[in-house]
């Protein structure tokens, strides 16, 4: 096992090479883009003042959608580092908020996207893949194919509720 300062030295020549604070960079402005983008196209929705980057994780941020607001729930955008892959989550105001929306999800029948087998251990109610290894080579394309399924999710959820 290596000891935390051989991680730093291991860091240290990888950020020497320049791929990843390079990759690291036009990730974090992807993601500014795309929420940029999600709010320019629903200026209804609330947005979080901020991106949380994480301890290269995740980094992710969050929207509440008007219909979902008066129920304490928020979408969340989400990049999972380790999965390399986009995904949006439905998540609760608290604890209590979660554990009931997430029974009321797990005991019907929808069915349209992932609902964890229990909620302990998750910070989801509901989850989609929005992305799974994307290509970057389009950046423009991939926002907008990202942001149409970003919608389909949330009507989808609110069409639970209306």
């Amino acid at each position: 096992m290596n000891t935390f300062n051989k991680n730093i030295q291991a860091y240290k020549k990888q950020l020497e090479k320049g791929d990843i604070s390079a990759g690291y960079k036009g990730l974090m402005e992807f993601i500014t883009d795309f929420k940029n983008q999600i709010k320019n196209e629903n200026p209804t929705h609330t947005m979080s003042g901020q991106i949380h980057y994480g301890f290269m994780d995740i980094t992710f941020f969050s929207f509440i959608p008007e219909v979902l607001k008066r129920e304490k729930l928020k979408i969340v955008v989400i990049f999972n580092h380790a999965e390399f892959q986009f995904e949006l989550w439905l998540c609760g105001q608290n604890k209590q908020i979660q554990q009931k929306y997430w029974e009321l999800f797990r005991e019907s029948d929808w069915d349209k996207y992932n609902i964890p087998s229990k909620i302990d251990d998750r910070h989801f109610i509901v989850e989609h893949v929005l992305a799974k290894n994307p290509n970057f080579d389009d950046p423009t394309a991939l926002r907008d194919q990202m942001s149409n399924d970003t919608t389909k999710f949330v009507e989808d959820i609110i069409k639970v509720f209306i």
